[in-house]
C-alpha cells in the first residue's frame, strides 16, 4: 500500500522512538545493513542529541541528580515528549512538569522548580528583542483611562515563585561556585524575576511580594488596574507610581494599549510559574 509523505514521516518517528523498524522496514534501503540496524543507528543519534540538548538546558538539574540518572530521566522524557518543532533550543519546555510527576524524582521535591528556573533562563536567552518604551508614551494617557492600560513587558521577562531557595541552589551549582558551599533548603522561598539585560546576559533577582504580583499580572495581560490591585493585595504598602517608574527605568516596558471598557476588570491568568509545595 502506498503511503503519503506525512504517513511515512509519522511511521519513521514512531520507529525512531521505539528503536526498531516495525512499520517502515519495507521502505528502508539497508545498504549492507538490515532495516532494524539502520533504524538503530538513527535511534542512537536522536536520543543522544536530544539528551545533550536537555543537559545543556538543565545543567543544574543534571548536576543535582548526576549524569547517569539524568540520562535515564531524559530517555523516558524523549520517549513520551518527542520534539514538535525544528528548533532544538525550544525543546524541553515541558521537562519541569515531567520531573514533577516522575516517580524516581519524588525524593527531590525542589528539583522541578530548579528545572522551571533553568527553562526560564533558556527562554530569556532566546527571546526576541523589543525596544523599550519612552516615558512620554504614558504621559498622553487620560487619568480616567489609566486603569484600562495594558502594558506589554519585555519578552524575555518571566516570574517564578517557589517555596525553595532556587537562586541559592542555582548559584551553588555553577561551574565557578565554591565546591564546599551548601544551601539550606529550609531557608525560605523566593519570588524571582528572570530576564535578559541590555548586554544580553540573563539575570535573576528577587522581587518584593507586591512588585512581583504587579509585574506578574502585567506579564499575564492584566490591565493596570487589575495588576495594581494584585500588588496591593500582596503588599498593602505597594507603591504604584514607584512601580511604574521602575518599569520605565529598567527598560521593561515595551508597549501600551487600552483595553475595551467591558474587559478592563477581567482578571488575567497569572504569568508566574508556580513551584511545588514543601
Amino acid at each position: 500500500m502506498t503511503r503519503t509523505l506525512p504517513e511515512l514521516q509519522a511511521a519513521f518517528a514512531s520507529a525512531l522512538l521505539r528503536g526498531d523498524a516495525r512499520g517502515v522496514a519495507d521502505v528502508i534501503l539497508g545498504d549492507g545493513l538490515t532495516p532494524g540496524a539502520r533504524v538503530q543507528i538513527y535511534w542512537n543519534h536522536v536520543f543522544s542529541t536530544l539528551t545533550d540538548v536537555l543537559e545543556t538546558t538543565f545543567p543544574v538539574v543534571c548536576r543535582l541528580v548526576d549524569r547517569r540518572f539524568f540520562g535515564f530521566a531524559a530517555d523516558r522524557y524523549v520517549r513520551s515528549h518527542p520534539p514538535t518543532g525544528p528548533c532544538l533550543f525550544e525543546y524541553g519546555e515541558t521537562f519541569p512538569g515531567f520531573i514533577a510527576s516522575f516517580p524516581p524524582c519524588a525524593g527531590h521535591p525542589y528539583l522541578a522548580d530548579v528545572a522551571r528556573l533553568e527553562w526560564a533562563v533558556n527562554a530569556a536567552a532566546h527571546a526576541e528583542d523589543r525596544t523599550p518604551l519612552a516615558p512620554a508614551a504614558l504621559e498622553a494617557v487620560a487619568p480616567e483611562d489609566a486603569g484600562r492600560l495594558v502594558l506589554r513587558l519585555e519578552p524575555s521577562a518571566s516570574w517564578l515563585r517557589s517555596p525553595w531557595p532556587l537562586d541559592r541552589i542555582w548559584r551553588a551549582n555553577q561551574p565557578d561556585a565554591d565546591p564546599d558551599a551548601t544551601v539550606d533548603l529550609a531557608a525560605g522561598g523566593v519570588t524571582l524575576e528572570i530576564r535578559r539585560g541590555p548586554d544580553d546576559a540573563v539575570t535573576m533577582r528577587p522581587l518584593a511580594t507586591g512588585e512581583f504580583a504587579f509585574r506578574a499580572a502585567l506579564g499575564a495581560g492584566a490591565t493596570l488596574g487589575v495588576a495594581a490591585d494584585a500588588g496591593t493585595a500582596a503588599d498593602p504598602g505597594f507603591d504604584l507610581p514607584a512601580a511604574l517608574r521602575a518599569l520605565l527605568d529598567e527598560g521593561l516596558l515595551t508597549g501600551v494599549a487600552l483595553a475595551p471598557t467591558s474587559s478592563a476588570d477581567v482578571q488575567a491568568t497569572p504569568a508566574t510559574q508556580e513551584g511545588g509545595s514543601r
